[in-house]
């Protein structure tokens, strides 16, 4: 799916003398946070209705003491800014749900922290107060005085319910999508996947909204409101110089979610930010490719803007840099929940 990109990448390279000017996208973003990047950079950043959208979150590094020892000493300070077990513990750097854990109590963050070398930067958010999740693509010119979403993309963590009969497993492979991923779910819960399930008890397979790690996506554009792109354009002008990239949004209804209320920002991509409709397996594979290709004539679109605002390409030695960095920072990422 990805060739016809390549191949389009290399021609409007040619056409504007540049390779790395879509990292010119978001320009107060390193490399526009394409990759390699910081969330806490961007997080920082926000301001008025964007920062208040983002769920609460503590960032800090893993240091040489004892894990331990290191939640005694963060907890008050995180406890401080009103945020308190259970939370999501995320590393700084990472992509696709990469490492993202959900931590109940001090042991089980302790555990979270051993697995990182020192240094190492790690974020406790705030666990959502809702459970559906949605992929918002938002795009703004930077010469426009209003962006557009794009896409809408409903996230849902697959689930089996227990019949007091069948294992775990069982009723996962009983599953027509879930037999598929059985080692990614099996993985995920070595104590219960031999067990019998309590007759209507839901267990949740996976935690993180990923596509790679099991949970599956379903095209929403069709519940894209006027309402809902006032709501999340008056966000994203709390994100200066920000005009490419994704939201994860937790929301409590469609009809909130329509009318864009009471949305909770787990956090923002940026220029390596896909449509993630392309995943609903309704989704044609011609389509999916034209998506993306435009996706990539945008960013040099709004790349050749920055760069005639006198923004100047980074260079695409700083995106392979930034690559290394997270490749090399995702071999101590633990198994994502």
């Amino acid at each position: 799916m990805y060739l016809p990109v390549i191949i389009q990448t290399m021609i409007l390279a040619v056409r504007y003398r540049s390779l790395s000017l879509p990292l010119l996208a978001n320009p107060k973003l390193t490399i526009s946070g394409m990759v390699g990047v910081a969330k806490s950079e961007l997080m920082m950043q926000a301001q008025n209705e964007c920062q208040q959208a983002i769920l609460d979150w503590y960032q800090f590094l893993v240091t040489n003491q004892p894990a331990a020892e290191q939640v005694a000493d963060i907890m008050p300070l995180v406890k401080q800014q009103a945020l308190d077990f259970p939370l999501v513990c995320k590393p700084d750097i990472g992509c696709r749900g990469s490492g993202v854990k959900l931590v109940k109590n001090s042991q089980q963050l302790a555990e979270v922290i051993a697995s990182y070398p020192r240094g190492t930067s790690l974020l406790l958010q705030k666990l959502a107060d809702y459970e559906p999740e949605v992929g918002v693509f938002y795009v703004k010119m930077p010469n426009q005085t209003q962006g557009k979403v794009v896409s809408l993309t409903f996230k849902d963590s697959p689930t089996v319910m227990g019949n007091g009969e069948l294992t775990l497993e069982e009723l996962v492979l009983l599953d027509p999508r879930a037999s598929k991923l059985t080692h990614l779910y099996q993985e995920r819960h070595p104590k219960r996947w031999q067990q019998v399930i309590p007759l209507g008890e839901v267990v949740r397979l996976v935690f993180s909204a990923s596509h790679c790690r099991g949970a599956v996506f379903t095209d929403a554009r069709a519940h894209i409101t006027p309402e809902l792109e006032q709501r999340i354009e008056l966000i994203m002008t709390g994100l200066p110089e920000f005009y490419y990239g994704r939201l994860d949004v937790k929301y409590p209804d469609l009809d909130s979610l329509k009318r864009g209320e009471n949305l909770q920002i787990v956090e923002i991509n940026g220029a390596s930010a896909e449509s993630i409709h392309i995943w609903d397996k309704n989704t044609s594979f011609l389509e999916a490719v034209k998506t993306l290709m435009w996706q990539y004539r945008t960013l040099y679109k709004i790349g050749a803007y920055q760069r005639r605002r006198g923004f100047k390409t980074p260079g695409i030695g700083k995106l392979f840099k930034h690559l290394a960095i997270e490749k090399r920072l995702a071999r101590y990422y633990p198994t994502t929940d």
